[in-house]
């Protein structure tokens, strides 16, 4: 069931599974003092803390597999000191994953 909550994609030097698992979520909701509606809703009205954004890229890298620390680099090296404009998307991309989850692929 977890692949309808991941989102699959390119980030920094190959394709990444991010998924904010319920472990990650309150790893999410213990680092912004936010709780995960609060908190998708700020994003999506675009009143986040610019820190917010790679912690859900970095959180959804986790809980898709990656070791935390490689999580750890490839966030700092391809979104921290990056235009929003260029983070915001994957961030939103990984919460949507979470909140409304991917659509089901029709059976060929």
């Amino acid at each position: 069931m977890s692949d309808r909550i991941t989102h699959v994609t390119f980030f920094g030097d190959a394709t990444h599974n991010f998924t904010l698992t319920d472990p990650m979520i309150a790893e999410l909701e213990r680092l912004t003092a936010t709780g995960i509606g609060a908190l998708y809703f700020r994003v999506i009205n675009m009143q986040f803390n610019a820190d917010t954004l790679g912690e859900i890229i970095r959180l959804g890298l986790i809980g898709g597999g990656t070791d935390p620390e490689t999580a750890k680099r490839l966030v700092d090296t391809y979104a921290r000191n990056r235009p929003l404009a260029e983070v915001f998307p994957l961030a939103l991309d990984v919460l949507d994953a979470r909140w409304t989850g991917k659509p089901q692929e029709a059976a060929a």
